[in-house]
This record gives C-alpha cells, structure tokens and sequence, in this order.
C-alpha cells in the first residue's frame, strides 16, 4: 500500500524582500513543515515572526522565495483550491444575509442558488444559528458573525482549513464556545489544518502538534511538539490535566526567550522593569 501523501508539505519554502537603496529582507529563513491527512496543527510564535505568512504560502495567496509548497503530493501553483482560508477579519458582505453570505461562495462555482441556499442552511444549523438565516452582519454578535464566517469556510468541503488566529477578536467566554464547536465540527471530517494563534492554552488545547516559531528577522521553526491529550477533549477540562500544565511549560521556555526578544526585553531588564524576572 502506498503510503499516503501529506496533506500540506513546505518544503524548504523561505520569504525574503528587497529593499529601497538596495539590500534584501529575510522574513523566513528556508523551513520546512508538514501537516498529514486529518491532522490539527497549531503554530505559535512572537508577533511578525511569518506564521500568517506561512499560511499564505500554503493557500497559494503568495509564492516563497524559495522552496516549494506541495499538497497532498502537488507541487502548487496558483491559487489552493482544495483549502478553505478563515481569517481573522470575517469576509462577510454587509448587504447580504447569513444564508447568502454562506451560499456566495457555491453560487459563484456555478450551483443553482436553491442547492446552494438549501446547503447554506445545513451549515447554519451545524454553527448552532439554525434560526439565524435572515440576520444581516450588523445584526449578529461577534460570536455569531464567526461562527457564519465558519459555515461560509466549510460548506464549500474544503480538504483542508487554514486558520488565521479566527478567534482572536472574540472575549474568553466566546473564544472557548467557538473553540470547542471548531473541535466538533473537525472530530466529525478531520481535515488536516494549520491554525495560527498568539494563545499557547488555545493551541495545546485544539491540537495534535504544536509547531513553535523563532522571533523575526529570518524566523524558523524552532519546536515541534506533539500533544498526546486524548481525543475527544473538553477544551475547559483539558485544561485542568497535569499533562496539559507539563506541555505548558514545556512549550513556553522555547517560546519565551523569542516573545522577549520580539519586545526588546531580556531577563534583566524584565527584572528591573517588575522587581522580579518574568
């Protein structure tokens, strides 16, 4: 049996940009990453480290300087049509209703709009917003707007979903409700994702690995830890494990130092700033 072909491969892939009056920027040096078939892949590092950047290169949004991205065993090239991109900022169109904001993108692919409204009603109802169809965006909470934005990703039955920290805009209560339907609705389908978050409790909380990227310039994956938390999860009682607390602090030294730098700070000038080193 051949063995089965990752889901998404950066191989070797670095971004790098030249400079007015000559010179040359290096974001990301040559890294490698692989994400399998149905694995939940979260990726941590200090701000303007290149973690939206690598997503980007896998959705085929922007090419590396080098390297090569591959999906599921592809070389790409254009646009990843096989991936569904959930950014921070939802993309819902304003004059539009729930039910049509998520039928827009199956309609544009050439589906008859009573398919595709009929679709966009059974994503509606797997967000938990059965009864929110009519809703315009201004009439949805933040929570709500998210979670449409979920459905309009997911009704098109991407292979894979690239997730730019979704949830950072929303408060803790929320942030937790979209975290644990996000790990319903993947327990169901497992695609493989990429999802990129500044929270370390969020990342060990939703995945199977946690990749950990060095501050910028010329960023690196630095870490690579598995989470070996058993499936399925209660993201609020996962979080109470001893095993939870180890990869904690397991993770956090690699990634502390990084933070740091990315703010100009060191131990001692931690410690001078609050009497004692963070």
């Amino acid at each position: 049996m051949a063995e089965a072909q990752p889901a998404v491969s950066l191989n070797g892939v670095s971004v790098a940009y030249g400079l007015a009056g000559g010179g040359r920027y290096e974001a990301v040096q040559p890294v490698d990453v692989s994400v399998a078939d149905g694995e939940f892949v979260a990726i941590l590092g200090p701000t303007g480290c290149g973690k939206s950047t690598l997503l980007n290169i896998a959705a085929g949004l922007m090419p590396p300087s080098s390297g090569e991205s591959v999906i599921f065993g592809q070389k790409l090239a254009g646009l990843n049509t096989v991936a569904g991109y959930l950014f921070q900022q939802d993309a819902l169109m304003p004059w539009k209703t729930s039910r049509d904001n998520v039928a827009i993108g199956l309609e544009v692919r050439g589906m008859a709009r009573r398919e595709a409204l009929a679709l966009a009603d059974g994503f509606l109802k797997k967000v938990g917003l059965a009864s929110f169809g009519d809703r315009y965006p201004h009439q949805l909470s933040g929570g709500q707007r998210k979670r449409v934005a979920l459905a309009q990703v997911l009704v098109r039955e991407p292979k894979i979903l690239l997730m730019d920290e979704p949830f950072g805009p929303l408060d803790a209560q929320t942030r937790l409700i979209m975290s644990e339907l996000l790990l319903d609705l993947w327990q169901a389908d497992r695609k493989a994702v990429m999802f990129v978050t500044h929270d370390l409790d969020e990342a060990i909380a939703l995945s199977d690995r946690v990749l950990v990227m060095s501050a910028g310039p010329s960023s690196k994956i630095i870490g690579d830890f598995t989470i070996p938390l058993k499936r399925p999860r209660d993201i609020a009682e996962v979080r109470s494990e001893p095993e939870f607390h180890r990869l904690h602090s397991q993770i956090w030294n690699c990634l502390r130092d990084e933070v740091r730098k990315t703010y100009g700070l060191s131990d001692k000038g931690l410690a001078d700033k609050n009497g004692s080193a963070a």
